[in-house]
């Protein structure tokens, strides 16, 4: 109807108007065209409706979301701030997430300081202990006071050689470990960071009474510290500074590591005083471990000298003191140089087996052109202060300041030799829970006959030990270690001299080596300790330990070498300021004593 209304109108116009001619076929064009509006109208009054409904409800939100007025607002500002959308939050980022499913630093369950890297895990672990000790050189008064002694400018030791107590930190470190997958590769990147620290005195350069060392303890990174690659199926290689298979190899026969009463005080310890020769750390050094099959495990390390010297005096390239520790100023030495002990390269390996509670190993370790000429010039009281060993080498023999004779510097030149040591070793552990251990170690110096008067280096050592677990918390120990005597001895401030004169001794033209006999080489020593430990925790230990060491009259082993803070040794007061003006004198013979307390945290 409506249609048919609508052109009886546009009909009727245009008959009233006569503006154009009427024709069916016009009519039916103008009532397409207005049915085509009326069907975009009703479109966009439906979409005009649903988009009314869309802003009514983001209104309806935003009111119930919007901030709330705040007391004293006015009116307006409330309804302003009513209607206001909120600023929406930040989105938040998915921490990094590893092949593995871990985020970095994630913390792994079962060990509180293991955390997740990025295709690995790194761990922190480290050794707290300090003591409380009490020590004595002479216990009884016995030092060897040789008659024959007059005593130059010390006829007695000087200083306290009694009683002395003190505060120890032995041992302590910090350290960080972890691994790195490697994507096709067939073994896992691993490191490893120690520093070393004191916490009873201020780190600094190393200085005793008899030595000096730059080595600064508490600098990043002074204890084993190496990178390298590790496959369960093939072992390991690694490269950096460690302990030496040879002292690894027997870790575990020392209860009293840290102590005064520790093993190293006459295993591994060639000359008897506070350095221990076989069984520390070596620098630069490249080393294999393999992995355990059918209960063997084999380790191998190679340490280049990296000294251009022939004769291994200078210091090593990359390094601050002379190989085997102590700088060349040390113990006032003459002439100034690496002369107490340094050498160029180093080996050394074990291969151990492990069976239940049975353990057994063989260890050797060499050290090549091991320069000990400082014991020479000092018997012949060659040489001073600022004088090279260049100098004193090739100073024509009978000047001033040089050796009076051809023999006492042939002794001086051949005092430059190989060194080694081999130990085999074995425990058990009972059913009891005794665990009982024992340890033959042989020495050697290969020098010439020329200078075996001297040659306190090559001998052989013992080491017993036992440790009975009395409750899950409580254990007792007790060790004894034996020294054999050595070929020779070089002589200390109130060594014995024996019969034999030594090369270059005789004649007009000995200078100060006139009239010398080799010294008595009656060395041997014997080291007894024990110690009760109980435990407040599984990282907590409280121990106290007792020890003593037996000289005989040409001895002079120590106590705490190998990793007590504080060491007790044969060296009297006099001179002793250390550095290249010190003059230490040592009196051979004592029988040195002490008892410790502490405490040690491992985590």
């Amino acid at each position: 109807m409506r249609k048919l209304a609508l052109g009886a109108a546009f009909v009727a116009a245009g008959i009233t108007f006569h503006a154009l001619p009427a024709s069916a076929d016009k009519l039916d064009d103008v009532l397409a065209r207005l049915d085509k509006i009326e069907k975009n109208n009703a479109k966009l009054a439906g979409e005009n409706a649903a988009l009314r409904s869309q802003i009514n409800k983001h209104d309806a939100a935003a009111v119930r979301n919007a901030t709330p007025a705040k007391p004293g607002m006015s009116p307006a500002a409330a309804a302003v701030l009513a209607t206001r959308t909120p600023t929406p939050p930040p989105a938040l980022v998915a921490p990094e997430i590893d092949a593995n499913g871990h985020g970095f630093f994630e913390h792994k369950k079962g060990n509180p300081l293991t955390f997740y890297t990025p295709g690995g895990e790194i761990t922190g672990y480290g050794n707290i202990d300090v003591s409380v000790d009490d020590t004595t050189k002479a216990l009884s008064g016995n030092i060897n006071n040789n008659p024959v002694f007059t005593g130059q400018s010390e006829p007695f030791p000087s200083g306290n050689f009694g009683w002395l107590p003190a505060i120890s930190s032995n041992a302590s470190f910090l350290g960080v470990r972890g691994f790195q997958r490697m994507p096709n590769f067939p073994a896992n990147f691993v490191y490893q960071l120690e520093v070393g620290f004191d916490v009873s005195n201020t780190p600094g350069a190393k200085q005793s009474n008899a030595a000096l060392s730059n080595s600064v303890n508490g600098a990043l990174f002074n204890r084993n510290t190496y990178i390298g690659f590790a496959n369960p199926e093939w072992g390991a290689i690694k490269i950096g500074k460690t302990n030496t298979p040879y002292a690894n190899s027997t870790g575990g026969f020392n209860p009293f590591s840290g102590e005064i009463g520790s093993m190293n005080v006459i295993m591994g310890n060639t000359g008897g005083d506070n350095r221990v020769e076989f069984g520390g750390r070596l620098d630069h050094s490249i080393w294999y471990e393999s992995p355990t099959i059918g209960g063997f495990q084999f380790n191998a390390l190679f340490s280049p000298g990296q000294n251009r010297s022939d004769i291994s005096d200078n210091i090593a390239a990359g390094e601050s003191d002379c190989t085997g520790g102590n700088d060349p100023t040390s113990g006032g030495l003459f002439p100034n140089g690496c002369e107490d002990g340094a050498f160029s390269n180093a080996v050394s390996a074990d291969l151990s087996y492990t069976r239940g509670p049975f353990y057994a190993t063989v260890a050797y370790e060499r050290h090549f052109k091991v320069n000990r000429q400082s014991d020479v010039s000092g018997i012949y009281g060659v040489g001073a202060q600022n004088q090279t060993n260049f100098a004193l080498v090739n100073c024509p023999v009978g000047g001033a300041g040089c050796f009076p004779n051809a023999a006492q510097l042939a002794v001086y030149n051949a005092d430059v030799a190989d060194e080694d040591a081999f130990k085999v070793a074995a425990l058990y552990t009972f059913s009891t829970k005794t665990t009982v251990g024992g340890i033959f170690e042989m020495m050697h110096r290969y020098v010439s006959p020329l200078i075996a008067f001297q040659n306190e280096r090559t001998r052989n050592g013992t080491w017993l030990f036992f440790t009975q677990e009395l409750s899950p918390v409580d254990s007792f120990s007790g060790g004894w270690a034996h020294a054999f005597k050595a070929q020779g001895d070089p002589g200390q401030h109130n060594t014995p001299f024996g019969t034999t004169p030594i090369p270059g001794s005789t004649g007009t033209d000995c200078g100060n080596g006139c009239g010398l006999f080799a010294m008595d080489n009656d060395n041997e020593a014997d080291m007894l300790t024990a110690n009760y430990k109980h435990k407040f925790g599984s990282n907590l230990t409280w121990y106290t330990a007792v020890a003593m060491t037996i000289n005989g009259p040409s001895a002079h082993f120590d106590l705490g070498a190998g990793g007590h803070g504080v060491t007790t040794d044969c060296h009297s007061a006099w001179g002793a300021s250390g550095g290249s003006t010190s003059d230490p004198h040592c009196w051979v013979g004592p029988t040195l004593a002490g008892v410790s307390t502490g405490l040690q945290w491992r985590f």
